[in-house]
């Protein structure tokens, strides 16, 4: 059956090889070095600069083992092109969401679960990912490597100058935005004009008033996203008087660039957009905290996802080898690498440095008190975030809740499907 899978897999992504029949540089070829050659495809190219350095060093101190490392600008189409083409790199390196859980089901990943360095790994994201399991697997697929943190982004020096206060329950947040108002600044600033920057606050809300697996108790039949998401998009809705007058204006750039000339005082997003701001106003002091969407402080969690992962595929020739570029990756030094590169949260145990853009998330991070982005469990092709801008746009909850639940089953059947049958089998005592 998972065979099956991955044939099935497989012709759904093949419309993907007549938009990249001239793929320059997808893949290098095994070079003839005498070494043993490990080549990584990673998804993330903002941060090549990062890998080029560790691609180097490590290249410099490994005579047995020669490691190539590509950072192309569309990776996913890249290594799906690839898949259909059976010419799969030995690891990938890709974000803890829907797509790794579409290649394990397809059965293209290596069970790591003999790696030692796992046992490094921070416990919170391990369970992130065996929660993106479609039904439970055995075994491990995955190293999770970094994290980002989605929440509210503000302007340090202007809340000290203002003497406002860091909020703990979605009733305080509201104030401090009623408090900021008044004092003649916009509160808050949108990028939603890009579709996709809708979900950062949408994830950061979900995750403190949704179950963290509800994607799952839908598929299980318990419950539906109408009656777990109706305080969520409650919540949205009362963010946007906050807001500029046309939400909808300004992209994600745009964004950025408001908030790093300080336009509004907070920006509700991820520790990803960080780089971008600073690239506009180097010096601007940036400070974040978890989007309190819930009255009860205990509830409100810190929104954290995997960014990036590694993974050795299935067929890898040189499995020790890919272990241990692993082992080089997760050094204290080379994680610290990619840390102060790009602003994020490592997966590792151990005393890293991280961004002072993050102090208000430490306490968070430190406890391991976080849950993942709902996003990275809704299919592409239902295109939620187009879903969450119609809706703020039109205000008309119920008919998003509708169409949420009805495009749910529609494209999650076959998922559906297999879910419920694995716990039938649960239930008969069957493995």
């Amino acid at each position: 059956m998972r065979n099956r899978s991955k044939w099935i897999f497989c012709m759904g992504l093949a419309f993907t090889m007549a938009a990249t029949t001239v793929l320059s540089g997808c893949s290098l070829g095994k070079k003839d070095s005498g070494k043993t050659e490990i080549e990584l495809v990673q998804y993330k190219p903002e941060a090549v600069k990062a890998f080029e350095k560790m691609e180097e060093k490590f290249n410099a101190t490994h005579d047995d083992i020669h490691l190539t490392i590509e950072s192309p600008n569309d990776a996913m189409t890249v290594l799906k092109t690839r898949f259909i083409r059976e010419d799969n790199p030995d690891i990938i390196g890709i974000g803890g969401e829907v797509s790794y859980s579409n290649f394990l089901d397809s059965d293209m990943l290596m069970d790591i679960s003999d790696y030692q360095g796992l046992d490094s790994i921070k416990d919170a994201y391990k369970e992130i990912d065996k929660a993106l399991e479609f039904v439970p697997e055995d075994g491990v697929y995955a190293v999770p490597y970094v994290a980002n943190a989605a929440g509210i982004l503000y302007n340090k020096d202007m809340f000290e100058e203002h003497g406002w206060q860091i909020p703990t329950t979605w009733d305080e947040f509201m104030d401090l935005c009623e408090e900021i108002k008044a004092a003649g600044i916009l509160p808050l600033y949108f990028g939603f004009k890009d579709t996709w920057t809708c979900l950062a606050p949408w994830n950061s809300i979900a995750v403190d008033l949704a179950p963290a697996d509800v994607c799952r108790q839908v598929n299980k039949g318990e419950t539906t996203f109408t009656e777990e998401y109706k305080e969520a998009a409650d919540r949205m809705l009362e963010l946007l008087p906050y807001g500029p007058d046309d939400p909808f204006a300004y992209d994600y750039n745009g964004a950025c660039t408001a908030f790093a000339n300080g336009e509004s005082a907070m920006y509700p997003i991820g520790s990803y957009a960080i780089p971008q701001i600073q690239s506009v106003n180097p010096d601007m002091n940036i400070d974040s905290f978890v989007t309190p969407a819930s009255n009860d402080p205990s509830e409100n969690k810190l929104n954290s996802g995997i960014d990036l992962q590694f993974c050795v595929m299935n067929d890898c020739e040189n499995k020790e080898a890919a272990y241990e570029v692993l082992d080089f990756l997760l050094e204290d030094e080379n994680i610290q690498t990619y840390l102060d590169d790009q602003k994020a949260v490592p997966c590792k145990e151990g005393d890293f440095t991280l961004p002072e853009t993050l102090d208000g998330m430490k306490e968070y991070i430190k406890e391991g008190k976080m849950a993942d982005y709902q996003d990275h469990y809704y299919p592409s092709e239902m295109a939620v975030d187009a879903q969450i801008q119609t809706f703020l746009m039109k205000k008309d909850e119920d008919a998003f809740l509708k169409k949420f639940d009805k495009d749910w089953i529609r494209y999650n059947r076959d998922i559906i499907r297999k879910v419920q049958d694995y716990e039938k089998k649960q239930e008969k005592g069957e493995n």
